[in-house]
């Protein structure tokens, strides 16, 4: 594994070098380093894992929001968070394994977390 420095330490004090932007869900991933058979380093994103969901987390600093027809998680990051690429904040809030499931049902209500600097608007 010699020749090949982590991510972490090689490329962090160089602006736009790190392998995922600020703004993604895998940003403070662990990046680790696969050797293939001929020698080859690959990096990767290590698994990212979450702790589970209790409802003392739901009801700290969350909004409500009801699902309407044709929205998309998309819609919703950049709505609460000037971001589409931020709608992985709130399936993580929410206990879902798809994103689609975020807005897959009209009607349906889903926790939005706090913090957001977009559009802020409830409901």
């Amino acid at each position: 594994m010699a020749g090949i420095e982590p991510y972490e330490s090689a490329l962090d004090e160089i602006p736009g070098a790190h392998p995922y932007p600020r703004s993604s869900r895998y940003h403070d991933a662990e990046i680790g380093v696969h050797i293939q058979p001929d020698g080859t380093p690959v990096r990767y994103a290590k698994r990212r894992l979450l702790p589970p969901l209790t409802a003392a987390d739901a009801d700290e600093d969350t909004t409500c929001h009801t699902v309407n027809s044709g929205e998309r998680p998309d819609h919703l990051g950049q709505r609460y968070f000037g971001d589409p690429a931020a709608w992985w904040r709130i399936a993580d809030a929410n206990p879902v394994l798809d994103p689609r499931e975020l807005t897959a049902e009209p009607g349906m209500e889903i926790d939005i977390p706090g913090g957001f600097a977009g559009g802020g608007h409830g409901r």
